[in-house]
């Protein structure tokens, strides 16, 4: 997570609204690396009560270190929320192989290790819930962003295997497809051209999507598994 109107912050104060014990982590220098900026993770943590460490996921042990320190500091653990992502231009004829590295280190990698890192410590005697984030390529092109769209398909892959490979533990695995949110990321010009293609004439916001996950994460979702949720207000239907 990196700023505090992102997605990652909605979803840790839904989370913590819902009575979870949190620790928040995430790679802020990205957002800097980006252009964007608006608030301070470990200020948000403080807020809300949560836990704030950063870990860097594609450094050698990050997500088995992540979720040691969770284990160490509240006794366990029992879900997973990953929304991390990584997403930079990358068109045909532009390709390089470090920027489609670094796309997969980040969101397939990172994500593979940090799964398998949390089926190796969840105490099967709880209920267990891991929810993955994808994006929407699988409701139309991302022809400027190969790389990154090509990493969030395996995503979709991963989550239907690990929920078959988690379900007789207890634990479900679903991901989130959250559309296009407005998160302050895109000038005037992108703003309207996005909002108009939304049936409903309005983004989504990271508080959509919040409430989405804190669904998955609730006992009311227990039959809920291998499942790609689409919570983007209709974006990708046709609107004539």
């Amino acid at each position: 997570m990196g700023r505090s109107v992102n997605i990652g912050a909605a979803v840790a104060r839904g989370l913590v609204a819902d009575g979870y014990r949190v620790m928040i982590t995430g790679h802020p220098s990205y957002d800097a690396e980006q252009g964007l900026s608006g608030g301070d993770p470990a200020a948000l943590a403080a807020e809300l009560g949560a836990h704030w460490q950063p870990f860097d996921l594609t450094a050698p042990g990050g997500p088995e270190g992540l979720v040691a320190a969770v284990v160490e500091r509240f006794g366990g653990i029992d879900t997973l929320v990953s929304c991390h992502a990584y997403s930079t231009p990358t068109a045909l004829g532009e390709l390089e192989a470090a920027a489609i590295d670094r796309h997969l280190a980040v969101n397939v990698r990172a994500n593979m290790l940090l799964v398998q890192a949390y089926a190796a410590a969840h105490d099967d005697a709880r209920p267990g819930r891991v929810v993955l984030f994808t994006s929407g390529q699988r409701l139309g092109p991302m022809t400027g962003e190969l790389a990154y769209a090509a990493s969030k398909a395996a995503i979709e892959y991963l989550t239907r295997d690990f929920s078959v490979l988690l379900a007789g533990r207890g634990v479900t695995v679903n991901a989130v497809n959250p559309g296009p949110n407005d998160t302050g990321w895109a000038d005037p010009e992108t703003h309207a051209w996005v909002r108009d293609r939304f049936p409903t004439k309005r983004w989504g916001t990271p508080a959509d999507t919040a409430k989405l996950v804190s669904w998955l994460c609730s006992p009311d979702a227990e039959w809920i598994t291998g499942q790609i949720v689409d919570s983007a207000g209709g974006w990708g239907i046709h609107v004539a």
